[in-house]
């Protein structure tokens, strides 16, 4: 396994040598995309591949591969949802899906001298560590969401990386569960958060994520946020608070949610 393919990430405009195995590995296969990716299917498929460390899903894992979706509609709900019942503190608040990489930290495989966190991570029988920074005021941003709403961790990194990073960064116990890439739908190659997968009314569902082919399923729940690498200056977490707390006591949040994405 391809040790940058455990982190499902946007790549960094600052590290543009670091080119995932994938993108490489589909370039090679067709290379008549350079003249036609504005106007072929295939050239989405490998946009995703270019934007984003992806790999398909594994079949030697011990983990369950994601569903894969080729084309059409998202499937159906499964017979059993990715989040166990509500708990009753929780009834009454709305579900808020939260990425990860870019959204919350930044990871890297390179040493990081001010990294918050250093992880180990064992791959193939080799032990690497991942050096990760915190978004700047993420501390306040997740203790207050937990006030607000039922949080759920949901990344399409490998568990194996971000369990650990979600034990360091959550200290108040805010995620309700975590889901990994495994909960995922592979859809034209990327790993999609498919919300009715929950088990929760999508109306109060809403999806805080820094790439819009995460939630490109249900984009009416999103709020996008932009991808964070180091910028030590960001206050996007911070400012989100005061719309989350007014969101909070909506009735449902499409309303909202579209006046949002008009301005």
């Amino acid at each position: 396994m391809d040790h940058m393919s455990i982190i499902t990430q946007v790549s960094n405009p600052k590290e543009e040598e670091i080119i995932s195995f994938n993108q490489e590995k589909a370039s090679q296969s067709n290379n008549s995309l350079k003249k036609q990716r504005s106007r072929s299917i295939f050239s989405t498929f490998l946009c995703c591949f270019r934007n984003y460390n992806v790999e398909p899903p594994a079949t030697n894992t011990s983990s369950p591969p994601p569903p894969f979706v080729e084309n059409g509609s998202p499937p159906k709900p499964p017979a059993k949802y990715l989040l166990p019942d509500m708990i009753i503190s929780d009834h009454g608040k709305k579900c808020v899906v939260i990425d990860l990489d870019e959204t919350l930290v930044h990871s890297s495989f390179k040493p990081i001298s001010n990294a918050d966190f250093i992880v180990p991570v064992e791959i193939d029988g080799t032990v690497h560590q991942v050096y990760v920074l915190k978004r700047p005021h993420v501390d306040e941003f997740l203790k207050k969401m937990g006030e607000l709403f039922e949080c759920v961790l949901f990344t399409a990194s490998l568990a194996k990386y971000a369990d650990p990073v979600a034990d360091l960064l959550d200290q108040w116990g805010v995620f309700r569960a975590r889901l990994f890439r495994e909960s995922c739908v592979f859809h034209r190659g990327n790993y999609v958060k498919d919300l009715s997968r929950l088990g929760r009314e999508l109306n109060n569902v809403i999806i805080v994520d820094n790439s819009p082919a995460s939630y490109i399923f249900h984009p009416e729940n999103a709020v996008p946020v932009q991808s964070w690498f180091d910028d030590i200056n960001d206050t996007e977490l911070l400012e989100l608070l005061p719309f989350f707390e007014g969101l909070s006591k909506e009735d449902e949040v499409y309303g909202v949610l579209q006046n949002l994405r008009s301005r």
